[in-house]
C-alpha cells in the first residue's frame, strides 16, 4: 500500500509516498499545478489631451505585443537607429516574452471612425520565464520625448516581470542614456560584473 502526502513548496509540489514497511519513496506529482500563465496583456489610456482645434489625442499603453513591423521600422528611423531586416525584426518581436507599445490616437471632432493611429513608443523583454530577463529596444518618437513615456514603458515591463517572480533584470544602454536607466534603479556593472560579448570576426 502506498500513501501519498503532497505539499506545495514555492512553485513545486513535493510528494512523498509512505510504503507499508514504513520506508519512503518520492513519487511523481500528478500534474495538479497549472503551468504559469504568460503575462496578461493590458491596455489603457495613459494620457489624454484636447488641442485648441478640438482634436483629442490619446496615448494608449498596450502590452499585447501587437506591433506592425513597418510602423516599427518608421519609428526606428525617427530615432536614428540603423535599419534591420524586417524578417529578423518580426522574429525578434514574436520571440519576446513581452512587448509594450505606446500609440497616439488622434480624434477630430465630427470624424468618428477616422481616428489617426501612430506608433510612438516601444520596449520589449526576453526571458527564460524563470529567473532572468533582458529589456531591449526602448524607443520613443523624438517629438514625444521628455514626457516620461520611456520611463513608463520600462517601469511597466519591470512590474510585469516582478509579478512573474523574475527578479534578475538586465539591459544594454548607450552611454548617453545610462543616467536615465540609473534613475530607474539600474546599476552599471553591479559588484564588478561585466557584460561579455562575442562577435563574428568577419
Amino acid at each position: 500500500m502506498l500513501m501519498v502526502s503532497c505539499e506545495v513548496v514555492g512553485h513545486w509540489a513535493l510528494c512523498v509516498g509512505f510504503l507499508k514497511d514504513n520506508s519512503t519513496q518520492v513519487v511523481e506529482s500528478p500534474s495538479t499545478l497549472q503551468e504559469e500563465e504568460e503575462p496578461q496583456p493590458e491596455e489603457f489610456v495613459l494620457v489624454e489631451k484636447t488641442e485648441e482645434d478640438g482634436v483629442v489625442e490619446q496615448i494608449i499603453f498596450s502590452s499585447g505585443g501587437d506591433v506592425d513591423i513597418y510602423d516599427l521600422q518608421t519609428l526606428c528611423d525617427k530615432v536614428g537607429w540603423p535599419r534591420r531586416p524586417l524578417s529578423k525584426l518580426d522574429a525578434a518581436l514574436k520571440n519576446s516574452y513581452m512587448v509594450a507599445t505606446l500609440h497616439s490616437i488622434r480624434k477630430s471632432p465630427g470624424s468618428e471612425g477616422n481616428d489617426q493611429k501612430k506608433l510612438i513608443g516601444m520596449a520589449r523583454a526576453t526571458s527564460d520565464h524563470a529567473f532572468n530577463a533582458t529589456i531591449w529596444d526602448v524607443l520613443v518618437d523624438p517629438s514625444y520625448q521628455g514626457q516620461g513615456l520611456g520611463k513608463t514603458l520600462v517601469e511597466k515591463i519591470i512590474r510585469a516581470l516582478l509579478q512573474r517572480d523574475i527578479g534578475n533584470i538586465t539591459l544594454f544602454a548607450d552611454s548617453q542614456v545610462v543616467e536615465f536607466y540609473r534613475n530607474l534603479g539600474f546599476e552599471p556593472d553591479p559588484e564588478g560584473i561585466k557584460g561579455m560579448f562575442w562577435y563574428p570576426k568577419y
